[in-house]
């Protein structure tokens, strides 16, 4: 657990140009090996519970700085995506792999983040995800 390397990664998206091809960033600041394709359940729920111990270690050292952070529920926003509404990117991919995200709206920059452990696909790895948008949560 690198929690400096994440906040230091966190602090870079917030001012790096965004990618030519869409308007956000997302990035895997740690993933599991050996998951992938069902692995061992009780190593996953090892894996998961570590990755949430790491976000929320993540979560309070933001806190300090942004202030409390909001909870999305995903599970709402995967709902909306499959009757068809149109929710942008990241928080649709963030929806189809995570069950819910921790949001910053990051004064000063125009920008959100938002910190999820992407466990929802049984048969991939499990993954501690951050994201930098100027896109409003939905």
């Amino acid at each position: 657990m690198d929690i400096a390397r994440h906040i230091a990664l966190i602090d870079e998206l917030c001012f790096r140009p965004f990618p030519a091809e869409h308007d956000h960033h997302l990035v895997v600041l740690s993933g599991s090996h050996g998951l992938r394709g069902g692995g061992d359940p009780a190593e996953r729920a090892v894996t998961v519970d570590q990755y949430e111990k790491e976000r929320d270690a993540v979560d309070a050292r933001l806190t300090e700085r942004w202030g409390e952070s909001e909870i999305l529920n995903l599970l709402t926003v995967l709902l909306r995506t499959e009757r068809a509404e149109a929710i942008p990117e990241p928080w649709t991919e963030l929806s189809a792999r995570a069950r819910l995200a921790y949001l910053w709206e990051v004064a000063g920059t125009g920008r959100w983040v938002a910190l999820a452990v992407a466990d929802r696909d049984a048969t991939d790895e499990v993954q501690l995800l951050a994201a930098v948008t100027e896109e409003a949560p939905p």
